[in-house]
């Protein structure tokens, strides 16, 4: 790269997604290398190193703004780690048998429970003694959060949690791989806990 590396994240810092997809284009083959020669032979056809950097690109889209230096070996560090985490995530996952703990899957029931079990997986308090949410605001609350996502993580989490699809079924759908799948979940899920917050953010006072 040439010295207006500084100047480009400077930009891309400020909101600029042309100066941040010209940097990542250039640091991105860097450090997919890296990460392809971190998966194992017993994970490779359920993970590429591009279904890591998928999500990794996306994830320097969405905290750009929390970079803190300005030269190209901080950026390819900070895309490096990015990247780490991710596939870290991905193969944790995957070792679980391909799917997570089936005690924590959101099984499909009528009624909007499924809305209810994934604010309960998130951790988020739906209830208190002087606070009680009718049960069709389970549902508006996850969509208005779902809203506020990126399209993959939403469908992840649509197909996934809230329709009880297989990850399997879900990878086909998304064209994606399960350990991709696994990772977009794992993300979207961080997000949402943000989104969230406490219940008196989303659910109206009926006591």
């Amino acid at each position: 790269m040439n010295p207006d590396d500084t100047e480009l994240i400077d930009l891309a810092v400020a909101g600029d997604r042309t100066a941040l997809s010209s940097l990542l284009e250039y640091y991105g083959p860097i450090v997919t290398r890296q990460v392809d020669g971190r998966i194992g032979r017993r994970w490779q056809g359920m993970l590429e190193a591009d279904d890591v950097m998928q999500v990794t690109y996306l994830e320097a889209f969405l905290q750009i703004d929390r970079l803190a230096g300005r030269d190209g070996a901080t950026f390819e560090g900070w895309v490096a780690r990015i990247a780490d985490h991710n596939l870290r995530d991905a193969i944790r996952e995957l070792r679980a048998k391909k799917r997570p703990d089936p005690t924590r899957r959101i099984r499909s029931v009528s009624g909007g429970d499924s809305s209810l079990t994934l604010l309960n997986l998130l951790g988020v308090t739906y209830s208190t003694p002087s606070q009680h949410a009718a049960r069709d605001e389970y549902g508006s609350t996850i969509d208005s959060a779902l809203s506020k996502l990126p399209e993959d993580y939403r469908t992840v989490v649509k197909l996934y949690d809230l329709e009880s699809k297989t990850a399997e079924e879900v990878a086909n759908a998304m064209k994606r791989s399960i350990g991709a799948v696994y990772m977009l979940r794992m993300r979207a899920h961080d997000l949402l806990k943000g989104l969230l917050g406490p219940a008196s953010d989303f659910f109206s006072d009926s006591a």
